[in-house]
C-alpha cells in the first residue's frame, strides 16, 4: 500500500476514534447529564468525594478532558471551589487510566454487536434514555473499530526502516517524545488513542521501553493543554486557575519522571515484562503518584493559585454584585436595603429571560435560546451572592424586623431563581426540542402562548413593585393573579384539545410541546406569586394553609 493511501487511512481511522469518543461524551451527558452534574456538584463540597467523582465520570464520559472542561466551567462561575475542583482533576486524570486499561486487552471483536445494539436502541427508542444509550454504545463500537484499524494500519510500518531510524532517533532523547506525544495529544484530544498506539510499538520493538514511557508522559501532559485552550472565554485570571493548576501538575510529574526515567525504566520492564502491560501501567501508576503528592497539598497550591491569577473584577460583568457593600454589614439596616436593591436586580434579569422566552418561542432562534440560558447563570450568581451576604450580617445585631424583612428577601430571591430553573431547565428545553424536530404551533396556538408570557412579566413586575412597598393591596391583586392564571391556562388546554379534535394541529409532538410549555409557564407564576405576595398576606393574617382567605 502507497504511503499517501496509508495517511489518508491513518487520518480517517484517528477522525473515527474522535468521532466515536464524542459520540459517547454526548450519549452520555444527554442521557445523565443533570445527573452527572448534580453528582459533580454535592461532590465538590468534599476533596475526597471529588476525587472520586472525577475518576468515574471520566470512566463514563471516556475523557479527562470532557470532565476538565466541565468542571473548568464549575470553577470560572464560582459554583465550586478550587481545592475540590483541582481534586477532581486528579480523579479525572486516574480515571482515564481506567480506559487505558480495559481497551489494551483485544475487546475489539465486541465491536460490531455494540453498534449493532446501538443502532437497533437508536432508532426504536427516540426522545428517551435508551436513545441516548444507544448513541453511546454505537459510540463505543466505533472506537473499538477505528482502534483496531488504526493499529492495523501502523503495524504495516513498524518494520518500515525510515520509521524505525526516525524513532531510533528521538528514543534517544526523552524530552522531544514528551514534546511530540504533548503535541500529538492535544491536536487529537485523546491520551488515550495516543497511550494505546505507544503500547502497540512497545510491543512490536519498535521504541524501546523508557522511549515508550516518554511517550507516554507527553500524552499526559498534552491532555492538560485542551482545558487551558478551550476553557470558558473571557480574559479574566480566575477563570484560568483551574486549567492552570491541573496542567502545572502534569509539568511537574513529568519532571520529576523524566528525572527518575532510567530507574523507573529498568523497576517496570523488571516487574512486567511485557512491554505494552508495562506502558499501560506506566500511566496508571504515574497518575496514582502525581494524585498521592498533590492531594495533601493541594490547599496551599489552591492558595498559590489566587495570588498569581487574581480575580480580575469586570464593570459590565452582569452577574457582578453592585449594591452589597460589605462595610455597611455593621449596620443590618443599611446592608438590607442594598440586599434588597441587589434583589431586584434578579427581577430586571428574570424579565428579560421571560422576554427572550417569548420571542424564541415565537421566531425560533437557537442563539436567543443560548443566549437566555447564559442569563439564568446570571441568575445564579446573583443569588449566590446575595445569600452569602445576608448570612454574613451578625443576626444579633438583627431585631425583629429586620429578621422579617431579611427573610423576604430570601425568599424572594429563591423564589425568582428557582422560576429561572424552570425556564432553563424546563421552558428552553421545549422550545429546543420543537426547533430541531419542525414542530410548528397552529396560530391560534402562537397567540395563545405569547399572551401567557406576556402576562408573566406584567405579574412579574407587579412582583417587583410589591417587594419595595409591601402594600396588602398590591399582595391581594398579585395573589388573585394565581387563580387568574391558573384559570387562563385551563381555558388555553381546553381550546387546544378543542383544535385537536377538530384536525387543526399538525402533529400530535406539537400538541405534547404546547401543553408542557403552558404547565411551565404556570410554574414560573407561582414562584412569582409565591416570591412576594405571600409573606405580605401572612403578615396581615389574610394568607390560609391552601390559599387567600376570601379568595375563590
Amino acid at each position: 500500500m502507497s504511503f499517501p493511501v496509508s495517511l489518508v487511512d491513518l487520518a480517517g481511522y484517528i477522525a473515527l476514534l474522535l468521532w466515536g469518543t464524542h459520540m459517547v461524551q454526548t450519549g452520555v451527558q444527554r442521557a445523565f447529564g443533570s445527573g452527572l452534574k448534580a453528582t459533580l456538584d454535592s461532590a465538590l463540597r468534599n476533596r475526597f468525594r471529588a476525587f472520586l467523582a472525577g475518576m468515574g465520570v471520566t470512566a463514563l464520559l471516556q475523557s479527562s478532558t470532557a470532565t476538565g472542561l466541565m468542571v473548568t466551567g464549575f470553577a470560572a462561575g464560582g459554583l465550586v471551589g478550587l481545592v475540590p475542583a483541582l481534586a477532581v482533576m486528579l480523579g479525572a486524570n486516574v480515571g482515564t487510566t481506567l480506559i487505558v486499561q480495559l481497551l489494551s486487552f483485544d475487546v475489539a471483536v465486541v465491536a460490531p454487536a455494540l453498534i449493532l445494539v446501538g443502532v437497533v436502541l437508536f432508532r426504536r427508542e427516540s426522545a428517551t434514555r435508551g436513545h441516548d444509550l444507544g448513541r453511546v454504545l454505537i459510540g463505543l463500537g466505533l472506537m473499538l473499530l477505528a482502534l483496531h484499524q488504526l493499529l492495523e494500519v501502523l503495524r504495516d510500518y513498524e518494520d518500515a526502516p525510515s520509521l524505525r531510524l526516525l524513532l531510533g532517533a528521538i528514543s534517544t532523547m526523552p524530552v522531544l517524545d514528551v514534546l511530540l506525544a504533548a503535541g500529538i495529544t492535544w491536536a487529537a484530544h485523546s491520551s488515550v488513542a495516543v497511550v494505546l498506539l505507544v503500547m502497540s510499538l512497545a510491543a512490536n520493538g519498535v521504541v524501546p521501553p523508557n522511549a515508550a514511557f516518554a511517550l507516554v508522559l507527553g500524552a499526559n501532559l498534552g491532555t492538560a493543554i485542551n482545558p487551558l485552550v478551550e476553557g470558558p472565554p473571557g480574559d479574566d485570571p480566575a477563570a484560568r486557575r483551574l486549567p492552570v493548576g491541573n496542567l502545572v501538575t502534569r509539568v511537574v510529574g513529568v519532571v520529576i519522571a523524566l528525572a527518575l526515567l532510567q530507574p523507573i525504566g529498568r523497576l517496570m520492564v523488571t516487574l512486567q515484562p511485557d512491554n505494552a502491560r508495562a506502558v499501560a501501567d506506566f500511566h496508571t501508576l504515574f497518575n496514582i503518584a502525581v494524585a498521592l503528592l498533590f492531594f495533601p497539598l493541594l490547599t496551599p497550591f489552591a492558595g498559590l493559585l489566587r495570588r498569581l491569577l487574581p480575580e480580575r473584577v469586570d464593570p459590565a460583568d452582569p452577574s457582578r454584585p453592585l449594591y452589597l457593600d460589605p462595610a455597611a454589614r455593621e449596620t443590618p439596616i443599611v446592608a438590607l436595603g442594598g440586599a434588597a436593591r441587589e434583589t431586584l436586580r434578579l427581577a430586571d434579569v428574570l424579565e428579560s429571560m421571560l422576554a427572550d422566552a417569548r420571542d424564541a418561542l415565537a421566531g425560533g432562534d437557537r442563539r436567543l435560546i443560548a443566549q437566555t440560558r447564559r442569563r439564568d447563570d446570571v441568575l445564579d450568581r446573583l443569588n449566590t451572592a446575595i445569600k452569602a451576604y445576608l448570612t454574613s450580617i451578625d443576626p444579633d445585631e438583627l431585631g425583629p424586623q429586620d429578621h422579617r424583612r431579611l427573610n423576604e428577601i430570601l425568599l424572594f430571591a429563591m423564589n425568582l431563581e428557582q422560576a429561572g430553573d424552570v425556564i432553563d431547565r424546563n421552558l428552553l428545553p421545549h422550545a429546543s426540542k420543537g426547533l430541531k424536530r419542525g414542530l410548528a404551533f397552529s396560530p391560534a396556538g402562537r397567540k395563545e402562548l405569547s399572551d401567557l408570557m406576556n402576562r408573566l412579566v406584567a405579574n412579574l413586575r407587579t412582583a417587583a413593585s410589591l417587594f419595595m412597598t409591601e402594600d396588602p393591596r398590591a399582595a391581594r391583586l398579585l395573589a388573585d393573579e394565581k387563580v387568574a392564571f391558573r384559570d387562563a391556562e385551563a381555558q388555553a388546554t381546553t381550546a387546544h384539545f378543542d383544535r385537536l379534535r377538530d384536525g387543526q394541529l399538525a402533529s400530535a409532538q406539537a400538541s405534547a410541546l404546547h401543553l408542557d410549555l403552558l404547565r411551565d409557564m404556570k410554574l414560573i407564576n407561582s414562584h412569582i406569586v409565591a416570591a412576594a405576595a405571600y409573606p405580605v398576606l401572612e403578615r396581615t393574617g389574610e394568607l390560609l394553609p391552601s390559599r387567600r382567605a376570601g379568595g375563590a
